[in-house]
């Protein structure tokens, strides 16, 4: 492990680390300061991780040739043969990893799409064969593949300062787990992937748009876009999908998108899983876009979305020269175009439809990947969580008026006063039974299934803010009724 150290003499900084069996020492004239501390140690970093990778050129990182090794002459060894108590190393017995890593591409090729087969290529030349390559896959050793993983770990990304994200590590190791699995299967050995676990991954990033953001987006967009943006915001497909979107797919009379194909790196590919092969649902908005898109791109293109060419967009071009401009220009977080995807999901969330039907809109082959991701944003979009309760609970138990008694004067006692704290809700006239201990109202007075309406029983009724008790069964609103004495 490489060091930032200083030079006391000039109070400047130096690389101290060591490469190709020897101790080198790199010198600068950077002076001894926090912000340049940081500074060297990512150079360092990277320089450790290329070291790893077998990567490194020396002369081209500091432009001069790696200084030659001061080395004794040999010596005439003092035993014949092997010095006593070493270890006999077995015989061959399994292939170099390189010559395996081949046979096992090859092999495991003919079951990948296109795309995937690229990014699996890619992490076999630029990092397993260069780390693994000389060794044999039987000799592979678990602290091999942990001292791998953790050089992985200072090897900068492409797209930014920072180092490969775990993601990224993850998916470089898978490769090298199939191909110690299947080399110890077949050569019968432990493999030294055994016990070790992926890496913890950050949660996806989801940003939904607001179905207000979407309005701003489709009011602003570009003419020539505003049919895509419809339909990218609505129906949920992936880029690849909606790029890849052919007329023959389109069935306007049954008001469906069938999707068949994705379009990637330059070509059309068999979608991404055999449950990505869907029907989608067109909504009038959809509708009223797709049709309106057929006027333009109908006759020209056998792709719905094309240039003036009849090509296919470009994933690129649409990102750099439409998509984030927009963004910027209404003043929006910077965020891919796969969000538009996301919106489509947490906008169908929160208008209330079946999660089964979404996850087949999208692609899902169950509801567990919808509720794990999306339905935390559907609060932020309705604003109603809780308002069925909140209606049940106003339709079902407010009954009449809450009333508050106050004092109207020195002689007048208590008298309630009306407020709006409920509005009533009154059944139809019922029969009312008569409270026990109570005398039967006099023979003129209204009886309970006909005449005048019944008294009502009023809720608890608030004094100055402290509660007092109902009032009594013969209390009318108004006035103050005194139960008949009893003969």
């Amino acid at each position: 492990m490489g060091s930032i150290r200083r030079l006391e003499s000039k109070g400047t900084l130096f690389l101290d680390f060591r490469y190709a069996g020897q101790r080198l020492r790199e010198y600068t004239t950077l002076p001894d300061t926090s912000a340049n501390r940081k500074r060297l140690l990512k150079v360092l970093e990277r320089i450790e991780g290329e070291i790893a990778l077998g990567a490194f050129d020396y002369q081209k990182t500091f432009g001069k040739p790696l200084p030659a090794v001061e080395t004794d002459p040999p010596q005439e060894p003092m035993l014949a043969g092997p010095a006593p108590g070493a270890l006999k190393q077995p015989p061959s017995t399994t292939p170099l990893f390189s010559d395996f890593a081949e046979v096992w591409f090859v092999e495991a090729e003919v079951t990948w799409r296109r795309s995937y087969s690229i990014t699996q290529r890619g992490a076999l030349d630029k990092y397993l064969i260069p780390f693994f390559g000389d060794k044999e896959v039987g000799q592979i050793t678990k602290a091999d593949v942990l001292a791998f993983r953790a050089s992985l770990a200072k090897v900068p990304a492409r797209k930014s300062s920072n180092t490969l994200s775990n993601r990224r590590i993850n998916s470089i190791m898978k490769p090298l787990r199939q191909i110690l699995n299947e080399a110890a299967d077949r050569f019968e050995f432990t493999s030294a992937f055994r016990n070790i676990k992926p890496l913890k991954m950050k949660r996806s990033d989801v940003m939904p748009f607001t179905l207000e953001d979407v309005q701003r987006i489709l009011s602003t967009a570009r003419a020539d876009y505003r049919n895509y943006f419809t339909v990218r915001f609505f129906t949920g497909m992936r880029t690849g999908e909606v790029h890849g979107l052919k007329w023959r797919y389109v069935d306007f009379e049954h008001r469906l998108i069938r999707v068949r194909e994705t379009f990637v790196l330059g070509e059309d590919e068999y979608t991404k899983t055999d449950g990505s092969q869907r029907d989608i649902q067109m909504s009038q908005p959809v509708f009223d876009a797709m049709a309106k898109q057929y006027e333009v791109t109908g006759k020209l293109s056998d792709y719905v979305f094309c240039n003036l060419m009849g090509a296919p967009l470009d994933n690129k071009n649409f990102t750099d020269r439409v998509w984030y401009p927009l963004l910027r220009h209404l003043g929006m977080a910077e965020r891919r175009p796969y969000q538009m995807r996301h919106t489509a999901a947490t906008l169908w969330l929160a208008a209330g439809e079946a999660p089964e039907w979404i996850a087949r809109q999208l692609g899902h082959t169950s509801t567990e990947m919808l509720f794990k991701v999306y339905s935390r944003y559907v609060p932020n979009l309705t604003r109603q969580d809780g308002s069925a309760m909140e209606r049940l609970l106003a339709s079902r138990m407010a009954t009449g008026q809450v009333i508050r008694m106050e004092e109207g004067g020195a002689d007048a006692g208590l008298r309630p006063v009306h407020t709006d704290l409920y509005a009533p809700v009154l059944p139809a006239p019922q029969a009312v039974p008569k409270p026990r201990g109570v005398h039967k109202p006099a023979q003129g007075s209204a009886s309970l299934r006909g005449g005048r309406p019944t008294d009502i029983v009023l809720p608890a009724v608030y004094h100055k803010g402290e509660p007092q008790a109902p009032p009594g069964p013969w209390m009318r609103t108004g006035r103050t009724h005194s139960p008949r004495a009893s003969a």
